[in-house]
């Protein structure tokens, strides 16, 4: 709301978030099926553009992107947490983070103790969000019917419509449809991909999309657009001004929603990893699992000691930006590579296909949603990402290509092992 500037401008950019979101996992289902391996953007760009770009995307993911989801929900997190502790102001940033740090720290731990115990936290957080979105869309129709609709009177008026702006506006929503393109990461453990991946792509992004219209509806028939832009947590504020005394339940809920976010980020972390080190672009320790717990340990404790590294500096609206700038300008490359298939390829058995005009109409948006925030409001911060993101192929050259100081990575590779009590994972880990 803070970037698309008034109740219209926001309802349109979460319906086109939807859009763009289901016409990109159409798009990657057919990516899934004329490439049916596991590993998602890695393997579908090193399949289709090499290798340097593959490895440039990988350390892109481990380094940038996976740490920022979860470092952006933790924030999240903490946010609902503090809120009822700090009513009506922000809570100060050390506490915010600290919070936020151990939410990391904890959910790192549960996912290296026991595989069952995170599926355990995510079937209970999935309910709990699922329950408190009902209560809250229950709660704007009722809002509704009682004749409450003056914050829909002139809609779209203060609407924000300079470039950078509206940018922005499909940063913060595209960040709430990120799950859209996971299924393709485990395609080698799905049946029938060709008929399921398209299925849960329209079904899951249909539903969401209607889900997070209808809650948006009631936030906005609830508060004002002043009362939204200034909540820290919008789902603490809309219970306390609803629910009245019993506003605290959904302080819980939105924090349980969060925690299971942030745990669902280290469930599925280790599958780019092992599909990484088995074409020879990451250390081995990275796809290894203990030999007991059958956990990726490894991967799980490197990531979470990145997120606290970016933690330390970001604050939740940089690290939504950064991560969206980051992971459109390589889903752009991604479906550049598809469009390289149907020309150059179409001889390639494709189970399952779509119009050619759909990757073209999202790569467009991929460019624009890459270009859109640096063009009227230009920052520094966005040239280190490209160079960070353009460093991969430097650093290719001489340790993957040429497999520089092979020695020293072989014993330190060895050591981990023994000291974490890991061994190489099987494919369905």
């Amino acid at each position: 709301m803070s970037s698309s500037g008034s109740p219209g401008a926001t309802l349109f950019i979460w319906t086109s978030c939807g859009l763009i979101a289901m016409l990109a996992g159409l798009c990657y289902a057919e990516l899934g099926t004329v490439i049916p391996e596991s590993g998602g953007e890695f393997i579908y760009i090193l399949r289709t553009v090499g290798k340097v770009v593959a490895f440039m995307f990988v350390i892109s993911f481990v380094i940038v992107m996976k740490p920022a989801a979860g470092t952006g929900i933790a924030l999240s997190f903490a946010e609902c947490v503090l809120a009822p502790f700090y009513s009506g102001c922000s809570p100060p940033q050390l506490v915010l983070k600290l919070v936020a740090a151990g939410a990391i720290i904890v959910l790192a731990i549960v996912n290296c103790l026991s595989v069952r115990l995170a599926k355990t936290v995510q079937m209970v957080t999935l309910v709990v969000k699922v329950l408190a979105l009902t209560v809250i869309t229950l709660g704007g129709v009722v809002k509704l019917c009682q004749g409450h609709t003056e914050n829909f009177d002139n809609a779209f008026d203060g609407t924000n419509a300079d470039v950078s702006s509206i940018g922005i506006a499909f940063y913060q929503g595209l960040w709430s449809y990120s799950g859209w393109n996971t299924l393709n990461y485990l395609t080698e453990e799905l049946k029938h991909p060709e008929v399921n991946l398209p299925r849960a792509v329209v079904i899951a992004i249909s539903l969401v999309t209607g889900l997070y219209l209808l809650v948006n509806v009631s936030y906005l028939t609830v508060m004002t657009p002043k009362e939204l832009m200034s909540s820290s947590a919008v789902a603490v504020t809309w219970g306390n001004k609803v629910l009245g005394s019993w506003g605290w339940i959904m302080s819980v809920a939105a924090a349980l929603s969060a925690f299971g976010s942030l745990n669902g980020t280290f469930f599925s972390g280790g599958r780019v990893c092992f599909v990484a080190a088995r074409e020879g672009h990451m250390p081995d320790i990275l796809a290894m699992a203990h030999v007991h717990r059958l956990t990726p340990s490894p991967a799980l404790i490197f990531t979470t000691v990145v997120s606290l590294l970016v933690l330390i500096p970001g604050d939740f609206q940089s690290i939504v930006n950064f991560f969206s700038f980051t992971a459109w300008f390589f889903y752009g490359i991604t479906l550049s590579g598809l469009l390289y298939l149907k020309i150059k390829k179409p001889e390639l058995p494709r189970p399952y296909k779509v119009p050619i005009i759909l990757p073209i109409l999202v790569i467009i948006v991929a460019i624009f949603l890459v270009l859109a925030p640096i063009i009227d409001d230009p920052q520094i911060e966005y040239l280190y990402v490209t160079l960070f993101i353009l460093s991969g192929a430097i650093v290719y050259v001489p340790f993957i290509h040429y497999k520089l100081c092979p020695g020293l990575l072989t014993k330190l590779t060895v050591f981990l092992q023994l000291f974490l009590e890991v061994a190489p994972a099987e494919k369905n880990l």
